[in-house]
Parts: structure tokens; C-alpha cells; sequence
């Protein structure tokens, strides 16, 4: 069984595990997990399977994901963690949480509801998926072929995070693209509906985001009893990087009520 890439900051304090989302990486999370590491934390910053360094595979799902991080809890001897994932890393949570209750203590989702999405990246996956490296040999030639699908600059700079060096002279991606571009659906899917956690947890919301939607209250109650929910005001899906401070301080109180 291969384990999750892992960077732990911290030596020592309650055990933070923080789940990044669909064609992020582990390293999208480094400044938080450095300030919540200086407050008694021990935070682990986890690469899902085919993102960032963890290990490639042909099979692709929130079950599978969410018994990666299982296994992972097992290989660190973890127990009475907490849980942070956003978008497709609160969705692993959330199964994690329903399949594993036993290793939980308390989980954080960030924009993202147990309801089933559709595609949302086509656009993004073809842009990624047609990156010819043996052409393309900087940074910058990536970024400039990438906006004829990606027009958001920012986005741009999130998603070329994948790009390393392969060998000398050598681009390549990090993220598993060839899988990826054909999981769109399993990235949308839904809990299933006998699915439940008791556990405390807190659903944290992008104001101008339409990821969770007022409707959607009834549904995470169903799966999630204990939800709480905050709005982070005047921001999107990427609520984490555009209001730091304001989402540090939300997550943070919210811990330390219920450790």
C-alpha cells in the first residue's frame, strides 16, 4: 500500500491534517499551516493521489481517497485528528469522516457541499492536457499557451504550481493529467445517502462563491447533524487565499472551541 506525500510543520500539539483541491497541491497550503503550527499545532500538509509528489494511480475516487488518508492516519499512528480539506479535499474529508470515525476528531470543509456537481474544468484539463513539453521550455511559454484556455491570470499562476523539471531542460507536470482529464464526474460525485458523521465540523463559505448555496443547508445537516456554517464576506471559491487573515482567525476560533 503506498502512503500519501506528506510535509509536516510542526513537532508537536494536536494533529491537523489539511487536504488540498482538484489540481492543487500540498504547497497551496505552506502559510497557514506555518501560523497554525506557531499556536500549538501539528499540521500535515497531504498530496492526494496523482497531485503534488504522492503516487500515481489509474483509479480515482472519493472512496479511494478518502481510505488514502486512512491509511495514512495508520502509517503516523494518528488518532482524534482534524481535518481540513477544501473543494475536492472537503469532499475526501467528508467520506473520510463518514468511513472513519474512529480516526476523527473534528473536520473543517472549505466551499463545498456533499451534493453532486457537474464538470466544471473542461476547459482547464483540455489546456493542461495539450502542454507539449518537448516545445514548451519555460514558465512563461506554459503560461502564454495556457491563456488560449484559462483567462484568469490567477488561476494561471495556481495551476502552473504543477510544473517541475523532469531532468535537465525537461518541463513536466506534477498532477496526474492523463487520469484527471477523464475523472471529471468522480470529482462531481455526490455522498451517498446512507453516508453520516456525528462529528463536530464547520462548512466555511465563500460569500461570492456558488460552490454551497443557501438550498444546500437541509443536505449538509442530513449527512452532518453537528455542522456549523460561517460565510468568509466579499470572497469566492479560493476564500483560503483571498481573505487569509479573516479565514486563519474563523478556523482557528472554531478549533479552539472544540479541542
Amino acid at each position: 500500500m503506498s502512503i500519501l506525500h506528506s510535509t509536516i510543520i510542526g513537532n508537536a500539539g494536536q494533529d491537523l491534517l489539511i487536504l488540498h483541491g482538484f489540481l492543487g497541491m500540498s504547497d497551496n497550503w505552506k502559510t497557514h499551516a506555518k501560523n497554525w503550527s506557531k499556536i500549538g499545532y501539528r499540521v500535515h500538509l497531504i498530496d492526494q493521489r496523482n497531485h503534488g509528489r504522492s503516487f500515481w494511480s489509474n483509479d480515482f475516487s472519493y472512496m479511494l481517497m478518502a481510505n488514502d488518508v486512512a491509511e495514512y492516519c495508520k502509517a503516523y499512528k494518528l488518532r482524534d485528528i482534524l481535518i481540513l480539506g477544501h473543494s475536492m479535499g472537503g469532499k475526501t474529508a467528508m467520506y473520510f469522516a463518514c468511513n472513519s470515525p474512529e480516526l476523527l476528531k473534528a473536520m473543517v470543509v472549505v466551499d463545498i457541499a456533499p451534493k453532486k456537481y457537474v464538470p466544471r474544468h473542461h476547459k482547464i484539463l483540455q489546456g493542461l492536457t495539450q502542454l507539449n513539453f518537448d516545445q514548451i521550455k519555460t514558465r512563461n511559454e506554459a503560461d502564454s499557451f495556457l491563456s488560449k484556455f484559462v483567462l484568469e491570470p490567477e488561476v494561471r499562476m495556481f495551476l502552473l504550481k504543477n510544473l517541475y523539471w523532469e531532468q535537465p531542460g525537461k518541463l513536466g507536470l506534477r498532477i496526474n493529467i492523463k487520469v484527471l482529464k477523464n475523472k471529471s464526474d468522480a470529482i462531481g460525485e455526490n455522498l451517498k445517502s446512507d453516508m453520516q458523521s456525528l462529528h463536530p465540523c464547520i462548512f466555511i463559505k465563500g460569500q461570492l462563491s456558488d460552490y454551497i448555496l443557501d438550498t444546500d443547508t437541509l443536505l449538509i445537516q442530513h449527512y452532518f447533524p453537528k455542522a456549523q456554517q460561517v460565510i468568509i464576506k466579499d470572497a469566492g471559491h479560493w476564500l483560503h487565499a483571498e481573505k487569509p487573515l479573516v479565514f486563519f482567525d474563523a478556523v482557528s476560533r472554531w478549533l479552539t472551541g472544540i479541542t
